[in-house]
């Protein structure tokens, strides 16, 4: 269970195709929620899921959660840690301007 984005317990929910959360974040950031899954494959290799949550409405004014997921393999960790790292320090050196809050 997320609770204000706590750690989900080990082994909780399914994304669908029958891999199991290992382990789980939620972040809340204004109008949208991003959640760091750990899962495993078939081969007990990890990996992980990022997904943005936002909530929208329907032409009835019904409520959906529109989802993108991105899928992260070990072998990409690395990399995609130092180009995030590096495109995040470049952004606050170029526009350092202060945060606005949702």
């Amino acid at each position: 269970m997320i609770d204000d984005g706590n750690v989900k317990s080990e082994g909780y929910g399914s994304d669908g195709a029958g891999r199991e959360e290992i382990h789980s974040k939620a972040v809340r950031a204004g109008k949208r929620t991003y959640f760091f899954d750990v899962k495993a494959t078939r081969r007990n290799d990890y990996y992980l899921t990022i997904t943005e949550s936002k909530k929208r409405f329907n032409r009835d004014g019904k409520f959906f959660y529109e989802k993108h997921k991105l899928f992260l393999y070990k072998e990409d960790f690395d990399k995609f840690a130092e180009s995030l790292n590096e495109i995040i320090a470049y952004i606050r050196e170029a526009n350092p301007q202060p945060i606005e809050l949702e």
